[in-house]
């Protein structure tokens, strides 16, 4: 484990955190698609993502879900460490976007270091950053791009995070994903594909213009 913290975060943590990470983290390998976090959980410990990527969703009363962001290799979640620091509920649900190796730091060593690395300290405070640009851009999204704008950008995100122009991604998903009908979806996509954006194939969306 503790080469993969080297490779991901030496160049940001001194070499007597990387020893604690190494000591107290626990690595683990989670598979495309699953749960890591579910809204109403408490969050006992915040992940470092070591490869892969997660994404995170909000949930309305209906049950419907709507994508906030992605975190990648070398992230961490915002909302994880305010709920694992302030000890309450989580409001996100995070779910595996691709196979991804974590490692699981204790919420207890999080605040300790916070006090005793100021590595620790600046990741925190990057990490917390880099999630509010985030979700001011997923609310600018909603807010000012019309929904044909919102799902290339959600496409050209999910392509990014997977390292491939070619995506796995079901109608019903991404309708799931960007809160609307699996129809607008089919209707939006095949305008996308018109406009030279994308190229529908079997299964699978190509995004040309990244």
């Amino acid at each position: 484990m503790l080469e993969a913290l080297e490779a991901n975060y030496g160049y940001l943590f001194e070499e007597e955190l990387l020893q604690e990470i190494n000591s107290v983290g626990t690595c683990k390998d989670i598979p495309e698609g699953y749960k890591l976090i579910e809204i109403g959980d408490y969050i006992r410990s915040m992940p470092l993502l070591v490869s892969g990527a997660i994404k995170i969703l909000r949930e309305d009363e209906n049950g419907d879900e709507l994508i906030l962001y992605f975190i990648e290799r070398g992230d961490t979640c915002a909302m994880t460490l305010s709920c694992c620091l302030g000890q309450s509920k989580s409001e996100i649900r995070a779910v595996a976007e691709t196979d991804t190796k974590l490692i699981m730091i204790p919420v207890q060593k999080m605040e300790e270091w916070l006090g005793k690395y100021k590595s620790w300290q600046k990741f925190i405070l990057q990490s917390y950053h880099d999630r509010m640009s985030e979700l001011l851009n997923a609310i600018d999204t909603i807010a000012f791009l019309k929904m044909d704008e919102r799902l290339f950008i959600y496409l050209k995100d999910k392509a990014m995070v997977n390292h491939n122009d070619v995506i796995h991604v079901t109608h019903q998903e991404i309708s799931q994903d960007l809160h609307t009908s699996r129809v607008v979806i089919s209707r939006l996509l095949k305008k996308l594909a018109i406009n030279g954006k994308i190229e529908l194939q079997r299964n699978n969306i190509k995004v040309i213009d990244l």
